[in-house]
């Protein structure tokens, strides 16, 4: 069994085109030696968002924290602390802070692309 613990202060700020104030940190990936799936911590300020994009894998969200909206092929839908959501593979998406608090949550994704190669950030 491996134990962490999510730790706002520990994620680093993602440099990535079409991002704005999102950090991140890694919980359980790559570096723990996980065969299958990476559980990643996110942190998006206010007026923050994560780029609109689409990749070849799907992945699961769960909100911790904060309240924004999430847009989902040509749907726009809100969330809130509990909400879970998930996102298929090749989906447009991009997940933004609309609150005036940090938004945080968890988002799960498989080690392996669908059509191979790594997940990045896993």
């Amino acid at each position: 069994m491996i134990r962490t613990r999510i730790d706002s202060s520990e994620t680093t700020a993602v440099e990535l085109d079409g991002v704005k104030d999102v950090a991140m940190r890694v919980l359980l990936g790559a570096a723990d030696d996980m065969p299958n799936f990476s559980m990643r911590h996110f942190v998006v300020q206010p007026g923050g968002h994560t780029p609109k994009h689409a990749h070849d894998y799907e992945h699961q969200v769960i909100v911790l924290a904060g309240d924004g909206e999430a847009d989902h092929g040509h749907e726009t839908v809100q969330f809130h602390p509990g909400d879970v959501l998930y996102v298929e593979a090749d989906q447009t998406h991009q997940f933004r802070n609309t609150g005036s608090e940090p938004v945080e949550f968890i988002c799960l994704v498989p080690r392996t692309r669908g059509g191979g190669g790594v997940v990045p950030g896993s």
